[in-house]
């Protein structure tokens, strides 16, 4: 019996950080955050989700925030 195990990322969700400044550059709502589960599959089956990697980017200075650099109002407006 050959079992296909193995992981693979899930359906990017991507949301605009509105009434938020960039920490770079300072300009209000450029921001937009990413976020891409990492799920185990067992013949290309969801079974579980291993991790989640967020991140945000500016549009305008095209800085990246990664999940640890991430503001109070960063955090503030992800979870609203």
């Amino acid at each position: 019996m050959i079992l296909f195990f193995g992981t693979r990322p899930g359906k990017k969700e991507t949301k605009t950080l509105k009434n938020v400044n960039c920490p770079h550059c300072h300009q209000k709502d450029t921001l937009t955050a990413v976020s891409q589960p990492n799920h185990a599959h067992l013949f290309w089956i969801p079974i579980f989700t291993l991790n989640t990697i967020r991140h945000a980017e500016c549009s305008h200075c095209k800085r990246v925030y990664y999940k640890e650099e991430f503001t109070p109002e960063m955090e503030r407006a992800l979870s609203s």
